[in-house]
């Protein structure tokens, strides 16, 4: 289900781009385009505004859906609802029992 919302989610957003690279420039930016085109007519500035407006009102809903969906997927509670995890502490080896000292001393001791 979520694999069918996200491909239409998809073509929308393409179809939807498509669209607002048809319609006609009203002047702005830098002065370039506005003049006349393959669609130039008012029905064809109508026909592109309605396009605009359904592909609009399709991606709106199945970004809902899509938000809906992973809401449900995910996981139930908060995040700070988890208890704290920590790191097991490894214990350091004993260091190892010095043998009976003898009672000559390392070094020798100069008097």
């Amino acid at each position: 289900m979520l694999n069918v919302i996200i491909v239409i989610h998809l073509l929308l957003a393409l179809a939807m781009v498509g669209v607002i690279l048809l319609q006609r420039s009203e002047g702005g930016a830098l002065g370039i385009g506005g003049g006349g085109g393959v669609m130039s007519g008012r029905a064809a500035g109508n026909l592109l505004t309605r396009a605009t407006g359904i592909l609009a009102t399709g991606f709106f809903i199945t970004s809902l859906g899509l938000a809906l969906l992973s809401n449900e997927r995910g996981r139930q509670g908060s995040i700070m609802d988890a208890p704290i995890e920590t790191p097991i502490q490894q214990q350091a080896p004993q260091p190892a029992q010095p043998q009976q000292q003898s009672q000559q001393p390392a070094a020798p001791i100069s008097h």
